[in-house]
């Protein structure tokens, strides 16, 4: 049923690139990158998910940063969300479309920088054990 899988490379290096890439504003998704390097090497587990976690979560924060340099003008109505809920917020930055947005509004409105990438990680490894349990647990 996997025989498919063998016919790409699939490394635990790339999957922190795809990662990374993946959480900034290029196009992307490491999702089902992660799925078929653990369907192959499910051994790597630990490593799988904790690259990707990070790789993804530095690229939430380079968007964080390129954001924060902005300069920083009147509120946004938009923008009312994010400063109410701060940091916490960030939990949902794995979210297709509106993860970016969220991170660079982090970054503009200066939310915590820590206390936001401890809640971006979070909420990015919540996402990575969900693809993760499916990959493990396919029959």
């Amino acid at each position: 049923m996997t025989e498919w899988l063998t016919q790409f490379p699939v490394s635990l290096g790339g999957l922190f690139v795809a990662s990374f890439l993946a959480a900034t504003l290029l196009p992307g998704g490491s999702e089902a990158l992660l799925f078929a390097l653990l369907r192959l090497q499910p051994e790597h587990s630990a490593a799988a998910l904790a690259l990707a976690t990070v790789g993804n979560t530095l690229g939430g924060m380079t968007t964080y940063w390129m954001a924060r340099l902005l300069p920083h003008t009147r509120l946004p109505p938009r923008l009312e969300l994010v400063r109410r809920h701060g940091s916490p917020i960030l939990l949902a930055a794995w979210a297709p479309v509106i993860g970016d947005a969220l991170c660079a509004a982090a970054g503009w409105l200066r939310i915590n920088w820590l206390a936001g990438m401890l809640w971006m990680a979070a909420g990015k490894l919540a996402r990575y054990l969900v693809v993760a349990a499916a990959a493990l647990n396919w029959s």
